[in-house]
């Protein structure tokens, strides 16, 4: 359990809750801090990593929207007869809209999903790399646990360097301040993930228990990752109640990973703007970067106790089709001015000849910032900025 010594942060429900509803939190901010409903969720673990050797987990509510969100890139390396099933179910479904199975198959055929099955055990405890997914985006795999009969697969536990927000004395965190040999036998601990012998550096990742399989352990690591089309990954896990580590090397080598395009294409009204850095498309995701700048447009019903939230953007191909963002992130705050967007959709059925981006609002209460609208099939009111639309042609 060596490497993880660096601080580490635990939050209980009602501190999380507060900085939710109080604070303006940075772009590179956890994304499973938002939530819609606090209690309602189950808990999970994240991370967020923008330098070598620097390792931060955060317990913390994750609204089961986001959760379903992670479990899907697991279960997205399955065949395609099933992810058609997934097409079925709600929420997770969302993310394999407007992919053909022809699409996944040669997601699997490029080499960017995989399903290595290798496995190691120790002391009775096997850990399995499952699934595994690389298209230059995103760097996920799963870990399956096997000879340990336990209700999750992330360690519940607080280590002594861990730091921590909130009251010390509460009991949730003293339920899990446990000694190291105490600790029940066979939950996981964050791994450490490396390419090519150096530690993998990533601008955001997700850990924790899979929400669609049991003793299923699910990492996803998104933005600024800086990988080759071919090297060699190798994960290092640590178990509770284990001395021995867990250590898998996989080889990883993807054949036309993403078509990358770089448009440097901007649009304004005068008062807002925003340019489109990058856009990156693969069988198993699209990704869009952009930079804004200035206040968001308010409509005129945005007036008195309600105003306009920041400026999302909703990305359309040539014949229509809209895709979904894999998470829909909202701050109780009042919008900024600038902003830096790194967002994951889901992937186009076909390679589009032009992608259209549709920037819209929604309408919140300045009172507690809230969403007009907001529900359990709906994000909020949404109010499309025709003027601020641009079309992209794709030009692979």
């Amino acid at each position: 359990m060596g490497h993880l010594s660096e601080p580490t942060e635990f939050a209980e429900m009602d501190a999380i809750e507060q900085i939710i509803r109080e604070s303006s939190l940075p772009n590179k901010s956890l994304s499973y801090q938002i939530m819609n409903k606090i209690g309602e969720n189950e808990m999970t673990k994240a991370s967020s990593k923008h330098r070598p050797n620097v390792m931060k987990r955060i317990v913390m509510v994750a609204s089961a929207a986001a959760l379903l969100g992670v479990g899907v890139i697991g279960t997205g390396f399955i065949s395609p007869v099933m992810a058609a099933t997934l097409k079925q179910i709600p929420v997770v479904g969302n993310l394999f809209d407007g992919t053909s199975e022809e699409s996944l198959q040669a997601a699997i055929e490029q080499g960017i999903v995989s399903e290595p099955n290798l496995s190691v055990t120790h002391d009775g405890v096997t850990l399995k790399v499952a699934d595994l997914l690389y298209d230059g985006s995103r760097l996920s795999f799963i870990l399956e646990r096997e000879g340990v009969d336990l209700p999750n697969t992330a360690s519940p536990y607080i280590n002594e360097n861990d730091k921590i927000i909130g009251s010390p004395d509460s009991e949730y965190l003293k339920s899990r301040k446990v000694p190291v040999k105490d600790q029940k036998k066979g939950y996981i601990i964050t791994p450490a993930i490396f390419a090519n012998g150096q530690e993998v550096v990533y601008g955001e990742g997700n850990y924790g228990d899979h929400p669609q399989r049991e003793n299923a352990y699910i990492v996803q690591l998104t933005k600024d990752l800086k990988l080759p089309d071919q090297f060699e990954l190798t994960i290092k896990a640590n178990v509770t109640g284990v001395k021995d580590m867990f250590e898998f090397n996989i080889p990883v080598n993807v054949k036309n990973k993403s078509i990358v395009l770089k448009p440097e294409a901007s649009k304004s009204d005068g008062q807002f703007s925003y340019t489109v850095k990058q856009m990156e498309l693969s069988p198993v995701s699209t990704r869009l970067v952009l930079d804004s700048n200035g206040q968001a447009p308010i409509s005129p019903t945005q007036t008195g106790d309600y105003s306009a939230s920041m400026v999302y953007y909703e990305l359309v191909d040539d014949q229509g089709n809209v895709l979904n963002p894999n998470k829909f992130e909202y701050f109780n705050s009042k919008p900024k001015t600038e902003y830096h967007i790194d967002q994951l959709f889901s992937p186009f059925n076909r390679l589009p000849k032009s992608i259209t981006i549709k920037p819209f609002t929604l309408t919140v209460n300045t009172k507690d910032w809230s969403i007009v609208g907001q529900g359990k099939n709906s994000v909020g009111d949404k109010t499309y900025l025709k003027d601020l639309e641009l079309t992209l042609p794709v030009k692979p």
